[in-house]
C-alpha cells in the first residue's frame, strides 16, 4: 500500500510539473525597432535563453518606431513596451499610468545627422529650419529628441518637416537618397552611415556619458521595459521574471567580447556588413546599464527635459516616483552602480 502511494505521489509529482512547465505565462513586449542597438538586450536575452529560463514565455514584436509600440500596449495588443522611458513621462501628463520596471540603456545613444547630400549646407541645429527631418516615426523618442534641440536652438518646430523613416536600413537608405535632409538616428545605422560617408556631419550626439552630459547636463535613461502600472500590479511574476531575464542579459553583455555579443544577434538584425555592425555594437556598449536600475537624476532629466519643450507637461503635476520603480531589480538582488 505504501510503494503504491508513493508511486502515486510520485505520479502528480511530474504531472505537476508537466503542467508547470506548460503554464509558463506568456507575455507580448513590443519592441520599438528590432535593428537598433538600443534595444539589443531585450532581443538578445531571446536569443540565450533567458526568459525561458526566468519561466516566462515571450513573443516579440517589432516596430518602426517607440510610439507605435506604445500604441500596441496602451491598445491592448501587446503586454509590455521594449522602448524609451520618455514616454512614461509624456504620458503620466496625460493622466495614462505606465512604469518603467528595468533600465537596461544609460545614455540615449540619439544622433541628430546631416544627411550625406547636404553636407557643407547645413552646419547647425539652426540651419534645420524649412528642413525635411527624418524620425524614426512621429511621436517617438526620436521626434521628442528633434523638438528638444530645436526649441534649445530657438527653432520653431512647426517650420521643420518632420518625415518618419524608421530606425535601420531604411534609414540609411532615406539619408543617402536624399529624402530627408536630416535625421535623428541611433546605430547601428549612424556607424554605417559613417562607413560610408567618411565627412559625415553630427550636429548632436547622445552615445556616450559626456556627449549626454553636454546635451542633456545630466545623465538621461534610454531604453527600458515599461508597461501599465495596472499590468505591473496584476502581472508581478511575469515582470520579475522579464526583469531577471534582463538583468542576465546585461550581466552576459558586460562579461562577452562585442564579437562574442554579434555572433548570438539573429542574420537579419546585423546586416550583410558584419565589420560596421560590429563597429558600432562596439561603441554601443558602454550605453548598456550594469544594474538595470532607474537613477532619480535620469528620471528628472527626462522631465526637465520634456517640460522644455511642452506646455503639457510643464503644467502637469507629474510624480515622477510613480513614472518607474526599481523594486524589481532592488528584488533580483542587483547590485554595484548604475
Amino acid at each position: 500500500m505504501g510503494k503504491s502511494i508513493r508511486t502515486m505521489l510520485a505520479a502528480l509529482g511530474a504531472l505537476a510539473l508537466t503542467v508547470g512547465a506548460a503554464a509558463a505565462a506568456k507575455v507580448t513586449i513590443a519592441v520599438g525597432g528590432a535593428g537598433c542597438l538600443c534595444y539589443l538586450p531585450t532581443m538578445l536575452a531571446e536569443q540565450l535563453g533567458e526568459y525561458k529560463k526566468a519561466g516566462v514565455d515571450v513573443e516579440l514584436v517589432d516596430f518602426k518606431g517607440g510610439s507605435q509600440s506604445l500604441t500596441a500596449v496602451i491598445g491592448g495588443s501587446a503586454d509590455v513596451v521594449s522602448g524609451y522611458f520618455d514616454h512614461c513621462v509624456n504620458l503620466a501628463a496625460k493622466n495614462q499610468a505606465l512604469e518603467a520596471f528595468v533600465v537596461y540603456d544609460r545614455y540615449p545613444g540619439l544622433a541628430l545627422v546631416v544627411g550625406p547630400k547636404q553636407t557643407g549646407k547645413i552646419k547647425s541645429v539652426e540651419d534645420l529650419k524649412d528642413k525635411k527631418v527624418g524620425v524614426s516615426a512621429p511621436g517617438s523618442s526620436t521626434d521628442f529628441f528633434l523638438k528638444y534641440l530645436l526649441n534649445k536652438h530657438g527653432v520653431d518646430s512647426n517650420s521643420v518637416g518632420v518625415v518618419g523613416i524608421g530606425l535601420a536600413a531604411t534609414a540609411v537608405a532615406a539619408m543617402e537618397q536624399g529624402s530627408v535632409d536630416a535625421a535623428v538616428m541611433l546605430d547601428p545605422a549612424i556607424t554605417q552611415l559613417q562607413g560610408r560617408n567618411k565627412d559625415l556631419k553630427i550636429l548632436s550626439d547622445t552615445r556616450t556619458q559626456h556627449d549626454t552630459l553636454e546635451v542633456f547636463g545630466g545623465e538621461y535613461p534610454g531604453g527600458a521595459l515599461y508597461t501599465k502600472s495596472a499590468w505591473i500590479a496584476a502581472h508581478p511574476k511575469e515582470i520579475q521574471a522579464l526583469t531577471n531575464a534582463i538583468l542576465a542579459t546585461l550581466k552576459w553583455i558586460h562579461s562577452h567580447t562585442p564579437e562574442e555579443i554579434m555572433a548570438k544577434m539573429p542574420e537579419n538584425l546585423v546586416g550583410p556588413d558584419k565589420a560596421l555592425y560590429l563597429a558600432a555594437l562596439k561603441n554601443t556598449i558602454p550605453m548598456y546599464s550594469t544594474t538595470g536600475k532607474m537613477d532619480p537624476k535620469g528620471a528628472q532629466a527626462v522631465l526637465d527635459v520634456f517640460s522644455q519643450s511642452s506646455p503639457e507637461v510643464k503644467n502637469a503635476k507629474i510624480d515622477l516616483s510613480k513614472t518607474y520603480t526599481n523594486k524589481f531589480v532592488e528584488a533580483a538582488g542587483t547590485t554595484g552602480e548604475k
